[in-house]
């Protein structure tokens, strides 16, 4: 009876103090904060743009993947690529359709901004109906339709058909890389890649990370997002200007190293 009692006294004895080191670790904000932060520049070590060939002239791409249509502001664990988040949904494909920038853009440009010039064409999957699609884009003068509109309007506008049969040589994909130690500590990874399609021949890569330095913090009322804020402490920054603002149209700036526009 000693005996057992003994066992049980030890068991509970270790089963009290293991964690208590964990806890506070997980409890203490500066300490949690110096580990997020170590977790984070190991992670940089990874991180830059990779780039193993170009190529010239090129006229369409084909989106492998479509970013979701609802922003990622604060879901710790959502693994759908807070790093890379752009336009969500249409507006997605949209960055990469010629002249979309510039019809959406006014005032003078950043110095150093990425030109952004996009393609002629983009084609992807509807994932409502599996099927693949190619889309362009124009300017719309809604008043020519409808009077109510001033004349001086103007929209640019996506235009979707059928894809024909071939489809286009060059692909775009992304990926979030995230652990689940990662998202602990509100770190998110991201992989953005541009394939030939023709020989599955990854062409480049951007490897990033960002991590929230209020490690999830939303603060009393204060309507906190902590992706968007993880967004200023990145590597790589956002160019040429940091912050979640720069993040739009970021797949085009890296694809379009790689991939030059006809």
């Amino acid at each position: 009876m000693k005996t057992t009692n003994w066992i049980v006294a030890t068991l509970i004895g270790a089963f009290m103090c293991a964690p208590v080191t964990a806890l506070a670790v997980e409890t203490d904000p500066k300490a949690r904060l110096q580990t997020a932060e170590k977790m984070f520049a190991e992670r940089c070590k990874k991180s830059g743009e990779f780039i193993h060939r170009t190529a010239e002239g090129v006229e369409g791409v084909f989106l492998m993947k479509l970013r979701p249509k609802e922003m990622n502001s604060g879901d710790q664990y959502k693994m759908d690529d807070p790093y890379g988040r752009d336009l969500g949904g249409d507006g997605y494909i949209l960055t990469f359709v010629r002249g979309s920038y510039q019809a959406q853009t006014k005032g003078t440009p950043y110095p150093g901004s990425p030109p952004r010039i996009g393609y002629s064409y983009v084609e992807a999957v509807d994932p409502q109906d599996g099927r693949r699609y190619r889309y362009t884009g124009r300017i719309d003068q809604p008043w020519l339709r409808d009077k109510s509109y001033g004349e001086w309007v103007r929209r640019f506008v996506l235009e979707k058909v059928p894809a024909p049969s071939s489809a286009p040589r060059y692909g775009v994909t992304y990926d979030d890389i995230s652990t689940r130690e990662d998202r602990d500590y509100w770190i998110a990874g991201s992989s953005l890649k541009v394939i030939d399609l023709k020989t599955n021949e990854v062409m480049a890569e951007r490897i990033g990370y960002m991590m929230d330095r209020g490690q999830g913090s939303k603060g009393a009322g204060s309507g906190r997002s902590p992706w968007l804020l993880a967004a200023d402490y990145a590597c790589p920054a956002f160019a040429p200007r940091n912050g979640s603002t720069a993040q739009p149209y970021q797949s085009l700036v890296f694809v379009e190293k790689i991939l030059e526009p006809q």
